[in-house]
This record gives C-alpha cells, structure tokens and sequence, in this order.
C-alpha cells in the first residue's frame, strides 16, 4: 500500500510538470501571434495557458494587450485587473492599464494607474508625459507642468513633452515661457510646424503681429495645406489693417478646407471692414450653413445687416445669437439699438438694459444715448 501511494505522487508530480510545460507552450505561442500582430490568434492561444494555469499573470497580460489591439477595452482592463490581482508588482500592467483608461477618457482613473507605475518605475519619461496629457485634460495645467517637466529632465530631448509644455503655460497665460518652450522644441525640431504655429499664436495675443506673421510663414513653408497657420496668419494681417492680405490667407484655408467654418466667419470680418456688406453676409451665411449654433456668425451678420438698414433682418440674426448664447451682451446692446432705429424704443431699451446687467460698457453708453 505504501508503494502504491509512492507510485500515485510520483506520478502526480509527473503530470503537474507536463501541464507547466504545455502552459507555457502555449504562452510562447501567443507571444508569438502577438509580435506577429495575430491578435485573435494570440488570444487563443493565452487562454489555453490561463486554462491550464489561472495563475500566470503574464498570460493575462499579453491577453490583455492583444484585447487592447482589436480595441476591447472592457476586456483588456479586465486582464490587466486579474494579472494585478495575482502580482501588482509590475509596471507594465499598471502603464498599459492607464493608457487604456485615459483613451476611455477616464483621465483621474488613468492618473491612478500612471502614478502606481511610476512607484514602480520612475526612470520612463514617457509615463511622466502621459501623466501629464491626462491632467492637461482635467485643466490641471500646473499639475501637467510639473509632469512635463520631469519627462524631460529624464529625456532633455523629447520634443513634444516640451510642446506640450508650452501649451499648458500658454493655457495659464504664462505667455513668455510659452514662447520658450515652442523655441526650444523647434531647436529640437527645426520642422515642427505646429510648434511654429503656436508661437505665432502667443506672440499674436502679444500684439507682436510682424513676429506672429514671421512664423505662420514658416510653419506655411514647412506644410503647405496647414489650414489653421493661413487662418492665423489672416488674423494677424487684419489687426495690421492689411484685410485684402488676409482675405487671400483665408482663402486659402478654405480651399484646403471649403468646411473650415471660422475661415468663413473670418473673411466676412474683413469683408465687414472693406465695407463689402453683402460679401461679408455671403460668408457668415457659409459659416452658419456648417454650424447652424455658430452664435457669432449670426451676430455679426446681423451687424452687416444693420449697416445696410436691413433692421428687420439684423434684429432675427441678434435673436437665433441670443437664443444660441443667453448671455451674449452684444448681441442684446445691438439688438436694442435696431428696435430703436424701427421705433421700438421700450423694447429696444430693455434689450439694452439687459445687456448693461450682462455687463458690457458699451451699452452703459448707449442707455444714456437712447433711453433717458
């Protein structure tokens, strides 16, 4: 009897070794579907090791990644749960927990799972960089900042963690070191167009509408279709007064994008100062033809309209921009003056009144102008 018994562990043990082996058979054959971009093949295979072994938290892992891939999101934060489960020492599993997280757009979750990794590892750059994405997206800038930061103290070259600090400076209104920061990632980077672009648009808020101007050129001369530096580079040619200059630049957006809403809005504005009432009107009306809640197009139609005496026509425009935005004070002051000028002067002056309770100046003016 006591051989017997010998001979049953004896060949437990047996069976045991063979059932690790065929484990993790299977577990190289799904590595290897997985590099091989085989993902439905990968997952096949890692559920035939987690079958035979519940525990292999690196099974669940690869699963995990391979769900990820054929964008199971549910599934793959469900395998990188269970892999923590069984061992929450590896900074893989929480990183490529957080990635997927934060494109569910779970940022203060995602956040969780960066910081755990970074506990585990915090020489990566990249997971100090997508820390700081996902604050830049709960507006935490000064958080982001700091992320940033570290990112590139790890890595003094990593280009667009330095863009992307400029950007949350620029969101705080630390305009200079915005600008230093699109500098350095252009030294990094001498064809970073979007870097170019933005450090035009700071210098742009700067007044400094030559240098502005400078550098939409580059970013123009580095990709020709890019349709937001022509936009921007008519903005700063219309504060210079050169509208014909920046009628052509919006154009040209347009043409790279006949669906690029704001260049419309933009070139009726110079059209506006051109005193080409029906070509500015033409353009707002493309503007409100792509977004029917576009409040500003509406207004400033009913501007031109107004200028043309089309009263009747300029006071529906400020209604649909009141109606879009509630508490558009503008569009209240104007409406009141085009009641007045067709002899609605009680209505026109509650219009007025209202817009001097949303706060503006100029209608503090126009109540005294009109209404006493």
């Amino acid at each position: 009897m006591k051989k017997l018994i010998i001979l049953v562990f004896v060949f437990g043990i047996t069976i045991a070794k063979s059932s690790s082996q065929t484990s993790q058979e299977y577990f190289e054959k799904g590595n290897s579907k997985l590099n091989s971009l085989d993902y439905k093949g990968a997952i096949f295979e890692y559920n035939k090791a987690i079958e035979i072994n519940s525990k292999n938290e690196f099974a669940y892992f690869k699963r995990g990644l391979a769900k990820a891939n054929l964008k199971d999101y549910s599934g793959a934060i469900q395998d990188y749960n269970k892999s923590i489960e069984i061992s929450p020492i590896y900074f893989s599993v929480f990183y490529e927990r957080g990635f997927i997280k934060y494109k569910l757009k779970n940022y203060a979750d995602a956040i969780l799972d960066y910081t755990k990794a970074i506990e585990i590892n915090s020489t990566v750059a990249n997971i100090f960089y997508e820390r700081g994405l996902a604050k830049d997206n709960l507006l935490d800038y000064s958080g982001a900042i700091q992320d940033y930061t570290k990112a590139i103290e790890i890595n003094p070259k990593y280009t667009i963690a330095i863009y992307n600090r400029g950007l949350a400076k620029f969101y705080l209104k630390d305009y200079l070191n915005a600008i230093d920061d699109y500098t350095k990632a252009i030294e990094i980077d001498p064809k970073y167009e979007k870097a170019f672009n933005n450090r035009g648009q700071v210098k742009y808020l700067l007044k400094d509408y030559l240098s502005a101007i400078d550098d939409y050129n580059k970013a123009i001369e580095i990709n020709p279709n890019y349709k937001i530096a022509f936009n921007n580079r008519g903005l700063a040619k219309a504060d210079l007064k050169d509208y014909n200059s920046a009628i052509d630049d919006y154009t040209k957006a347009i043409e790279i994008d006949p669906k690029f809403e704001r260049a419309f809005y933009n070139r009726g504005l110079a059209k506006y100062y051109l005193q080409d009432y029906l070509g500015a009107i033409d353009d707002y009306n493309k503007a409100i033809e792509i977004n029917s809640r576009f409040d500003y197009a509406f207004y400033e139609r009913g501007f031109a309209k107004n200028s043309l005496k089309d009263y009747f026509g300029a006071i529906e425009d400020y209604d649909k921009a009141i109606e879009i935005n509630p508490k558009y004070a503008n569009a209240f002051n104007k409406r009141g003056i085009a009641k007045i000028d067709i002899n609605q002067k009680e209505s026109g002056c509650n219009d007025i009144k209202i817009a001097m309770e949303l706060g503006s100046a100029l209608a503090k003016e126009n109540f005294k102008k009109y209404c006493n």
